[in-house]
């Protein structure tokens, strides 16, 4: 191979390795950090009685709606899908959410409207992360 030929199938190698970690798929943790790090902060403040947030509208950025706390203990929180419904998803339960990420709706279809409703009985403000 002369020496111009050689040079050809460097760079034809270089571009089909730099092309290959292009095509290459994000990993677990890039898809995660994308899904989280569009959440919206929202303080809850409503003490013993509920609050809702939103209308938000479900995106391909996350498949789940999940919530966390900002700061140290728990909150009750559920999902409401406002176009079909009144009521909490899952027959109308909330579920525990602490400071890890919690998905409280899953498998939620791109473009569905929903709201966050959230419960505390025992201290307000408390400052939630809202990841959809």
């Amino acid at each position: 191979m002369t020496g111009r030929k050689m040079a050809a199938a460097a760079l034809a190698t270089l571009g089909l390795g730099a092309l290959a970690v292009a095509l290459a798929p994000a990993s677990p943790a890039a898809a995660a950090t994308s899904c989280y790090g569009g959440q919206k902060t929202v303080t809850y403040t409503a003490g013993t009685a509920r609050q809702e947030f939103g209308p938000y509208t479900a995106s391909s950025r996350c498949n789940d709606v999940n919530v966390r706390l900002l700061q140290s203990g728990q909150i009750m929180a559920c999902v409401v899908f406002i176009d079909h419904t009144t009521k909490c998803n899952r027959n109308d339960t909330v579920q525990f959410v602490g400071e890890g990420w919690k998905a409280v709706a899953t498998d939620v279809r791109d473009g569905t409207r929903f709201k966050v409703r959230l419960f505390d009985p025992s201290e307000s403000p408390i400052k939630v992360g809202i990841a959809f």
